[in-house]
């Protein structure tokens, strides 16, 4: 390794991490895909952790904060997308943790549900109710909220 490579390792990181957050996994990933040598990576990465450019606790909080404000996930689903980051279980948990811990669930599930139902409306049939059952599971809501939910918004 050479002084030149690790350098360049460190710029491409630093231009990567100008973009956005990523986790410390990701931008080995990202330095391994432009060919640079695993000890450049290292040295480049160790810098960056050196410097706080890097830090998984930051990434994980932030795609939690995206997950559940914007795109109105639940709980798992969050904890899933912190994983495929390349960041711990554990780091994934505690950010999960943190940002449900200021929100109310169940608003969050109300709105997740708005997004599919139409304004006021309530559920028509079995095959709409099961269709938004397997929408809202997927998008990582627990399945027994989802079902007390459902149930409220059903047509009698």
């Amino acid at each position: 390794m050479s002084l030149v490579d690790s350098r360049r390792a460190y710029i491409d990181a630093l231009k990567m991490l100008g973009r956005r957050e990523l986790s410390e996994s990701q931008i080995r990933q990202r330095l391994a895909r432009r060919e640079h040598d695993a000890e450049s990576i290292d040295a480049a990465v160790a810098r960056l952790l050196d410097e706080r450019a890097i830090d998984d606790n930051r990434v994980a909080e932030a795609i939690a904060r995206t997950e559940t404000a914007i795109r109105k996930r639940g709980k798992l689903r969050v904890r899933r997308k912190i994983e495929s980051a390349g960041i711990a279980p554990a780091t994934a948990r505690h950010a999960v943790d943190e940002v449900y811990g200021s929100l109310d669930a169940d608003d969050l599930l109300e709105s997740a549900l708005a997004k599919r139902l139409r304004r006021g409306a309530d559920i028509a049939d079995e095959r709409e109710f099961n269709r938004l059952y397997r929408y809202l599971v997927g998008q990582g809501f627990e399945p027994d909220r989802v079902l007390a939910l459902l149930k409220k918004h059903r047509s009698s």
